[in-house]
């Protein structure tokens, strides 16, 4: 079955609805994601989008605070135009019914503050930003009669010009993407003159995360084997706080909670963060995710504890309203008990490498948002600036790509059906679950928030072993959507490891016990790796 658009989107988070939109006034979009619509990273991000809304605030002040966090090597043309095309964005978003939380005089928009932010200037909708972002774009997309939405269908593979024709290119070109139909267990084919990348992170590439289950480096994946560069993938940040506890399926506590003056302390009630930062509980997340670490290791801990006891209980209910109910499901109660909380693999600062526009290096694929490398976050995400990214890359690829239409590749290429070959069905599930178990483990364990030499070579040796095992696997049997996914983590998992290990200096999430300092002389610059072919 082949469906042929102007633009196909492959997830559905701000990134990708936000272009779709957009781009619909000049074509036809067909957006594919894995679970329902709505179900994203952007619906997971509780505390909010960074943006200059204040007389206090400025763009400079903005652009050093994100350059301090990213630890040196962001790329300041591009930190300096996310964040002056800021507030453009933030009002396109309030345009399409972005309700963000204002003050009680109504007139102006209540602003938070973060770790690693100098100035209040964090918008925010209520605790619970992302779903009231992910609300409005569904809604909007609902209505435009240009867009059709493909539910429950995960992209296998890029689709590109050489591997159909067979022919080397100086400049490869993507002309769609085979995407598996998991309802009705079809292989699809879905061509396009511009396909975007806005499939998400790669959290459940480790054991402990607080990403959704569909956060598992599909983008990044699919466009490294379709020979695109991927850049830093070393940085993959640990949010420091999310919920400890037996029953909860990693809750994030938000950033915002520390930003309105939560305290971390030990289980004996000592607070810790003065001895790591001179910001304390409001230092950068690196910082504080192995502080955290560093305690747990030192005292024997299970968790660390987040206290907010001390501010008025009315405020903090009214603040935090989704976190404190959700506390409560589980027996705590923020407003009278810290609460427990450990580091969790949670934002991967690296990704498929973009310029300006977010154009990949292969002809007609863009990437962008949390999947992307655009040289914004360096090597430490400052909170609250991954939504700005992507809603600020969506518009620019937009404005880019609409040259694009009516004038691909597909006009001359006979693009082919999937290929089933001799695959069969498969009965033994069993090792894909083994296998997606004992590379999550792998990965915490050796490439967590501390890292060695040592732990980096049985990573990546236990790695290529069951990406052995996987790749015979997966041309013998009949794709499954647990299969895809498997693929895919081992792949990131991989690229994660390699990436590591070309970075000879511990930089702001990348940690290394063997070259404990930073090398400006040596390292101050990118990682970069890309498929051979």
């Amino acid at each position: 079955m082949r469906i042929n658009s102007n633009f196909l989107v492959i997830g559905s988070g701000v990134a990708g609805l936000t272009f779709a939109l957009k781009a619909a006034e000049h074509g036809t979009v067909a957006v594919i994601t894995k679970r329902e619509i709505d179900e994203s990273s952007t619906s997971y991000a509780q505390g909010g989008i960074a943006t200059v809304f204040s007389t206090e605030d400025s763009f400079d002040t903005h652009t050093k605070d994100t350059l301090v966090a990213g630890a040196g090597i962001c790329h300041e043309d591009i930190v300096r135009m996310v964040v002056e095309e800021g507030p453009k964005t933030i009002n396109s978003l309030i345009e399409w019914g972005v309700n963000f939380t204002r003050n009680n005089d109504s007139d102006s928009y209540d602003l938070t503050r973060e770790g690693g932010h100098s100035q209040r200037r964090i918008l925010h909708a209520d605790d619970v930003t992302g779903r009231e972002i992910e609300r409005a774009l569904v809604e909007a997309v609902s209505k435009n009669k240009n867009i059709t939405v493909y539910e429950y269908h995960i992209a296998i593979d890029l689709i590109t010009e050489s591997k159909i024709t067979q022919k080397p290119m100086s400049k490869e070109r993507c002309l769609g993407a085979y995407a598996l139909d998991i309802k009705s267990e079809i292989v699809k084919t879905f061509t396009a003159d511009v396909t975007l990348l806005a499939t998400g992170g790669a959290g459940k590439v480790y054991l402990y995360t607080c990403n959704p289950d569909i956060a598992t480096g599909d983008g990044v994946a699919i466009a490294y084997r379709a020979g695109a560069t991927i850049a830093n993938m070393e940085f993959m940040q640990f949010h420091p706080t999310t919920l400890y506890h037996p029953n909860a399926k990693s809750f994030l506590i938000s950033e915002a909670v520390r930003g309105e003056g939560a305290i971390l302390r030990r289980a004996d009630g000592t607070a810790f963060m003065e001895k790591y930062h001179p910001l304390k509980d409001l230092a950068p997340r690196d910082i504080v995710a192995r502080a955290i670490d560093n305690e747990m290791k030192i005292y024997g801990d299970d968790s660390a504890f987040l206290d907010i006891t001390h501010k008025d209980p009315e405020y903090v209910r009214t603040r935090f309203p989704n976190i404190y109910k959700t506390c409560l499901e589980y027996g705590l109660d923020m407003t009278k008990e810290p609460l427990p909380v450990v580091p969790a693999a949670h934002y991967l600062c690296g990704g498929v490498l973009v310029n300006e526009h977010a154009e990949t290096d292969i002809e007609n694929l863009y990437a962008m948002g949390e999947v992307a490398c655009t040289g914004l976050h360096g090597a430490n995400r400052l909170a609250s600036n991954s939504l700005l990214e992507a809603a600020v890359y969506a518009g620019r690829a937009y404005q880019h790509s609409i040259s694009k239409i009516n004038n691909s590749a597909l006009s001359n290429i006979t693009v082919p059906e999937w290929n089933l070959g001799k695959a069969t069905n498969s009965d033994e599930m069993v090792v894909v679950s083994q296998n997606w178990d004992e590379i999550r483990r792998c990965m915490w364990n050796y490439v967590g928030i501390v890292r060695s030499n040592k732990r980096l070579e049985r990573a990546l040796h236990r790695i290529n072993l069951i990406q052995k095992e996987i790749t015979e696997y997966y041309w013998d049997f009949i794709v499954t959507s647990d299969l895809i996914e498997l693929r895919n983590i081992v792949t990131v998992a991989e690229l994660i490891v390699l990436c590591a290990k070309q970075r000879k200096e511990s930089r702001g999430l990348n940690y290394n016990i063997d070259y404990p300092d930073k090398d400006d002389i040596n390292w101050k610059k990118d990682t970069y790796i890309r498929k051979q072919f």
